[in-house]
Formats: structure tokens, C-alpha cells, sequence
């Protein structure tokens, strides 16, 4: 595979010295506006999840003018509000030996040592100003019998570190940032643009300056100007078609920016989740995650003999294989989600799973019920299994989940320096649209934390760096590179209804997600890589030569709402396969079979692969630009992973 490499030309822009004050020292550095003049810069924030609403909250506390942009009919409905088990923060409460620096080496450990370690001890230490925040915007966190809150473990840590709210963490925190939001729109601060999306960001001078959007309603082109832009769209999972993230997730917003000139990092680095309810066929248009919260009392376990067709409950126990309690003992069922999910995978292939399709395994909760009683063991988790009775008419309590692992988390993204902004000036990407913070691997209950503290704690400071040297409202809609911008928006438009193929774009999308699972999935090889890189070219030459998109551009239209971002997908598609290909190395969810140990585990090559890979769009699909960004370690020593 021919690209070019480019090394020495990134750099996060973090401090040199101490690790423990460089936000501090960095913050001091920054430039600031001055509180009279903050109310004369025009901020746009795409997305409304928790960090596109912590942010433009923040903001306009700030005295900046918001527009804020979602794809929904309200805020409340970003896919944050899906989130279920918890939020990492290094509180101590449980006096089990927790503090920011345990917090920042289990996170760049369990990333498997390919995150910046910069931003994960910022990350780490402003974990505790999260908590303090979300309780004083009344999110009703769990409490001890005594009032102080509650915290449970999540996979690859030792100790209790995470809040929780039972199994609607996400909702919760989600209504916490929509409240100090809707107080700034009531005020006049923020403006909200519900039901459009944003299909190109308006480069003014190679500054982000606007951004051309669709009105999902009316279906008209519509144009904004700002004084900066900032993305905080989610992460793109969806790519796979099947995924626990909502159908209307999507790419679209990072990709855009992307072909403008925004470097995409690590796109490769897909987090496989492994507790989901397992596909039931093939008219399924999502997953459903189980929280990760689940695997404190529930016991992981198939039987141990192949294709046993027994009810779980007819297996006894000395006839029952807990293979992550076996493999891993010092961790058991909390090992971290690339472990566990390809653990999970492995004892399938060799035909231990259980269900229909023998791609299953057994979540078990009969210890834990006999332990703790039934009524605590429904006061965690109650509503957790009722969904799981709802989707698949059976109760948790009487008899074992069955969970296997799906798409869920991005941790690659749009990259971004130490001020959350990208290669192009003026854009700035929070949350899970940037790469920054979780490495190879995320920790469960970490993407929380993550949105929350670039919403609130740090782009609220380094956005100012950038404004203080822009003159404000010096932009006008009326600009040449927005009548650019919204021609190239309504040409791509009126491509996509000009075709009038036979396939569908959920046809496409199935297609395009089936290959990335089989081949770019949870376990990769160079061979698969390369025949799906293949497989994606003529997938998306058929795309753009029969691809059927019914309705017309000027009103609302579903069908063509999907095939721009499937359109999107097929080019993203190849940059993940791309990237896969060239990291020759295993680490964290990149498992590539040539690169493992006797006993599956992943083999990294840090000699070699110690780096961040950014790719910059050259205009030629298949032949990006790698730029390299040096990691370093000098605060967690690097280590070949360790969870038995």
C-alpha cells in the first residue's frame, strides 16, 4: 500500500516539566479575552451531547454567543443520554487507594500505551471538579445508606472509582448539562438549531469561519457564520452498520472537516463492547448495549463442552467454564473491554458459545441474587434488566443474559493539540469526535468523563487562546467560501438523487458494515485488510452508479439524509482499513492475528509504532497522508500489559 509519511510536523503543544502542573502552567500561558469583549465572539457548537452542551453552556456563561446546532428535534435527545453505567472520577470515596495518578496510569495502561500522557493526567485530575459540578446541577448520582456517593468498578481498575445513577448514568448527566443550557438560552446567550446537520465547514482565509448545514425539516441549504467553529458530533461506529450507537449517529460532521483538512487520527482503533444482546437477524438496524456495570456481580461463562444445548440452569457447576475468572484471576470479569471481547470471541470460534447461533456467551447473576437478595440486585440493576426482558422475552433473574460484542466506542477522531484544536485554525473537536484521550482502549466509564471535562474544563479556556487573535464578527455569510462552500454542498446533493439506481443505501451500508466486522473487526490480519480495502473500492464505485435515493432535495427526506452519510462511510471505511494495514503491530482493540501470543493476547512494537497515526486527505482517496505524532513516556514506564 503506496501513502506518504511525514514525521516532526505535529505537536500537542503541551508544557515540558511536571507532569502534575502542566494545565496549570498551560492555562496560565494561555491568551485571555477580556470579559467586556467575550460578548462580541460568535462561537458555533455542533452537537448537544455532553460535551457539545457542556460546552456551549459553558460559553455563554462565559459571556460568548453560542450558535448551537443538533440533528435531533431537542437537545435531550443526543446519544448521550444512552450512556448507562457510570463516570470515572479519582474521589477516593472508598478509601481503597485512589487518587489522579492511579486514575491516569489505569487509563493509559488500559489504552495499551498509545495515548498522549499529557492529556489523560488532565483528564484525570479534573475528574473530581466533574463530580462536584454534576452534583450541583442536581444529577442524582447513587448514595450509601450515610448520604455520601456511591462508586462501583469498571473494568481494568482496582479500586471503586465510578459514579453511577443505577443504569441511566448517561440520561442523567445529559438532563444536568441541559439545564444550565436552556438557562442560557433563555438568557439569550445560546441560540439552539434543532433538526439540521452539518455537511461542510467554510474555510476563510484557511480559517474555520461557518459552517453550511441541511434543514431536515425543509430540506434548504443553510449558512452560518462565527468568529471559531467547534464539533462535537460522537463517534463513528455506525461505520460498521451494526453498532450500539443510534441509527442516526453518523460520520458526517468529522468526515466534512476531514476533506477540508483536518487530520483524522488512529481510525482504526475501534472499541469492541462485550456485553451486547446478540444479532437476531439480519433486518436488525442496531445493538443493544448491556452497561459494563453488570460484570461487578455478573459471572461470564459458557459450558464446557462444545455445542451444549442445555438450559443454563441444568449445567452444573463443576461443568461450567468462567474463562475470564480463569484467565485472568487477579481481575476476573473486570478486565478491560478488548480483553474481555476478544476472550469472548475466541471461546465462540472454538465452539464453546451457547444460544442459536453459538455466537453467545452467559452473563450470570444466580451468585450474585443468592449474595445480595433479589431486591438490592434490582435496586443496581432493575432497569437494566428490564430492557433486556423487554428486547429478548426472558428475565434476567430467573435465568442468564446471553452477550457477545459489538461496535460501541471511537477512540480514534479528528486530531487535536493540548487546546482541543485541530489542524485547521479555528476548529476545535470535543468528546469522542477528537482521538486525544483513551489510546487503543478506552476504560469503561471514561467516555463521561471525557466529554464532560472538555465541555466544562477545558475548552472553555483554550478556545480564548485562539479568539484573542481574531478580530470578531469580521466574517459575513455573504463571503466567496460560502457560496463555495454551499455549491459543493448542493452539488453532492443533486448527485445523489441524479443517480436513480436499484439499491438501497442501507443495502450499501450493510455491505460496506459486514466487511469492516469480518475483516476489520475484532481480529485482523493482512490478508483480510487488503481484500476489504478491495471489496470498499468497488462498493463505492457501484454506490455512486446505482445507488436509488427516492424524494427530492427540497423538503424533508430520510432516504436522502442516510445515503450522504453511507456516502460518507465508504470513503471513511477505507481510511480505517488503511490505517489497520499500516499498523503492523497489535495494541489495545487492534488485534492483528500475525501479531499475538500463544494465548491470543495482543503483541505491540514499540519500537517501531509508538506514535499517533494522523492522516491528511490529499484528494486521492487511496493514497493518503500519514503524519506521525512521536508518543512519549516518561511518567508511565512502557509495559507489556498485565490483567492475571
Amino acid at each position: 500500500m503506496d501513502f506518504d509519511i511525514v514525521d516532526g510536523t505535529l505537536s500537542d503543544g503541551a508544557p515540558d516539566g511536571p507532569i502534575e502542573t502542566r494545565w496549570d502552567r498551560h492555562r496560565f500561558d494561555l491568551k485571555l479575552v477580556n470579559p467586556a469583549n467575550k460578548r462580541k465572539y460568535k462561537v458555533i457548537m455542533v452537537g448537544t451531547g455532553l460535551g457539545g452542551g457542556a460546552a456551549a453552556a459553558s460559553l455563554a456563561e462565559l459571556g460568548y454567543d453560542v450558535l448551537n446546532f443538533c440533528i435531533q428535534d431537542s437537545p435531550r435527545r443526543a446519544h448521550s443520554v444512552a450512556a448507562q453505567g457510570g463516570i470515572n472520577a479519582a474521589k477516593n470515596y472508598p478509601n481503597d487507594g485512589d487518587s489522579v495518578w492511579r486514575l491516569f496510569y489505569d487509563t493509559v495502561k488500559g489504552g495499551d500505551f498509545r495515548s498522549r500522557e499529557s492529556n489523560v493526567y488532565r483528564l484525570a485530575q479534573c475528574s473530581a471538579n466533574i463530580i462536584d459540578q454534576c452534583v450541583a446541577q442536581g444529577v442524582p448520582f447513587a448514595r450509601e445508606y450515610g448520604g455520601t456517593l456511591a462508586n462501583r468498578s469498571f473494568g481494568g481498575a482496582q479500586v471503586s472509582r465510578t459514579f453511577y445513577a443505577r443504569g441511566q448514568t448517561g440520561q442523567q448527566l445529559l438532563l444536568g448539562a441541559y439545564s444550565s443550557l436552556m438557562r442560557q438560552v433563555a438568557s439569550g446567550k445560546v441560540t439552539m438549531m434543532p433538526r439540521r446537520e452539518m455537511l461542510d465547514v467554510v474555510l476563510v482565509d484557511g480559517h474555520a469561519k461557518g459552517i453550511i448545514c441541511r434543514n431536515l425539516v425543509t430540506g434548504e441549504l443553510e449558512r452560518y457564520a462565527a468568529d471559531a467553529v467547534c464539533l462535537a458530533t460522537g463517534g463513528y461506529s455506525t461505520v460498521y452498520f451494526l453498532s450500539t450507537n443510534a441509527v442516526n449517529s453518523n460520520a458526517t460532521a468529522a468526515w466534512r472537516a476531514h476533506k477540508r483538512g483536518a487530520f483524522f487520527a488512529n481510525p482504526s482503533f475501534m472499541q469492541i463492547h462485550p456485553t451486547c444482546i446478540p444479532l437476531q437477524g439480519s433486518a436488525q438496524s442496531k445493538l443493544t448495549l448491556m452497561s459494563e456495570s453488570l460484570r461487578n456481580d455478573g459471572r461470564i461463562w459458557v459450558p464446557k463442552k462444545k455445542a451444549d444445548d442445555r438450559r443454563p440452569k441444568d449445567i452444573p457447576e463443576d461443568e461450567r467454564d468462567y474463562f475470564l475468572e480463569r484467565r485472568y484471576p487477579s481481575f476476573g470479569n473486570l478486565v478491560p473491554r478488548d480483553v474481555a471481547s476478544r476472550a469472548a470471541k475466541q471461546i465462540c470460534d472454538e465452539g464453546f458459545g451457547v444460544g442459536p447461533t453459538g455466537l453467545a456467551v452467559y452473563l450470570d447473576f444466580a451468585e450474585a441474587i443468592g449474595r445480595l437478595g433479589h431486591e438490592n440486585v434490582e435496586q443496581k440493576y432493575g432497569n437494566l434488566f428490564e430492557m433486556y426482558r423487554e428486547i429478548t422475552d426472558e428475565s434476567p433473574y430467573e435465568t442468564p443474559m446471553r452477550i457477545y460484542p459489538a461496535p460501541h466506542y471511537t477512540m480514534g477522531g479528528l486530531w487535536v493539540d493540548y487546546n482541543l484544536q485541530t489542524t485547521i485554525p479555528g476548529l476545535h473537536a470535543l468528546g469522542e469526535s477528537n482521538f486525544s484521550d483513551h489510546g487503543a482502549n478506552r476504560l469503561g466509564a471514561s467516555a463521561l468523563m471525557q466529554g464532560l471535562c472538555d465541555g466544562y474544563f477545558v475548552i472553555p479556556y483554550t478556545i480564548g487562546n485562539y479568539l484573542a487573535d481574531q478580530t470578531p464578527d469580521s466574517v459575513s455569510t455573504e463571503d466567496e467560501a460560502f457560496d463555495a462552500a454551499e455549491a459543493n454542498v448542493r452539488d453532492s446533493v443533486d448527485r445523489l438523487l441524479a443517480v436513480k439506481g436499484e439499491r438501497t443505501p442501507r443495502d450499501f451500508h450493510w455491505d460496506l458494515g459486514r466487511t469492516l466486522w469480518d475483516n476489520v473487526g475484532m481480529s485482523r490480519n493482512p490478508e483480510g485488510i487488503m481484500e476489504s480495502v478491495g471489496h470498499i473500492r468497488k462498493l463505492r464505485e457501484e454506490f455512486w452508479q446505482n445507488v436509488r435515493v427516492v424524494g427530492s432535495g427540497d423538503t424533508m427526506n430520510k432516504a436522502l439524509e442516510y445515503a450522504g452519510r453511507v456516502a460518507d462511510y465508504l470513503e471513511l471505511g477505507e481510511l480505517i482499513a488503511i490505517d489497520a494495514y499500516n499498523r503492523d503491530e497489535s495494541c489495545g482493540c487492534h488485534l492483528r492475528t500475525d501479531h499475538q501470543s500463544e494465548e491470543g493476547e495482543a503483541l505491540r512494537r514499540d519500537d517501531e509504532f509508538s506514535y499517533v497515526s494522523a492522516w491528511e486527505y490529499t484528494g486521492d482517496l487511496g493514497r493518503p497522508r500519514l503524519n506521525r505524532e512521536k508518543l512519549d513516556f516518561e511518567n508511565v514506564h512502557l509495559a507489556v500489559r498485565n490483567y492475571k
